[in-house]
């Protein structure tokens, strides 16, 4: 059980802090919930606390994974299908599984790919929300804003043409 001041992932969605745990009925049920504020966006939301196990909610990332996902961004981009209808499901099972290594691979693919070929409007839409996801995990781990967060993902990933 997480409580109020938390730093916690939720998957899909990014990073937020705990500000409240509330009972509230919708559609005839009382539960409990977190109340996520998201760093970025100023967005609230709020998580059933029964399912979080399901929903596979984490606390934030540590210094020392802070590092590794460093690492995974500066390393060489993985092969990836030249199909990009299986790319895009491939790269969707990594961002869905709410593992910031795996995230951070593909922020790193898809910007890689971006700057040698460039990206189609799915993919696109896929780095900017894998990047945000990881930017917001990154805000609250570092306790830095998103522009220098941003910046240090770009200079990391160090492509030619960003």
């Amino acid at each position: 059980m997480f409580n109020i001041g938390d730093k916690i992932v939720y998957p899909m969605h990014g990073a937020g802090v705990i500000v409240a745990i509330e009972e509230k009925e919708i559609l005839g049920r009382k539960r409990k919930y977190y109340i996520m504020k998201m760093p970025i966006g100023d967005m609230k939301v709020m998580v059933p606390v029964d399912n979080v196990k399901e929903i596979g909610i984490r606390e934030i990332i540590d210094d020392e994974e802070i590092e590794q996902v460093f690492e995974v961004l500066k390393g060489s981009k993985t092969k990836m299908p030249q199909n990009w209808n299986r790319r895009y499901r491939l790269n969707m099972d990594k961002i869905k599984s709410g593992d910031i290594y795996e995230i951070a691979s593909v922020v790193r693919n898809l910007m890689i790919r971006d700057a040698e070929k460039g990206l189609s409007t799915g993919e696109r839409k896929m780095l900017n929300s894998a990047k945000q996801m990881l930017v917001s995990e990154l805000v609250l781990a570092k306790g830095i804003d998103r522009q220098q967060t941003e910046t240090l993902i770009d200079e990391a990933i160090n492509c030619p043409s960003l």
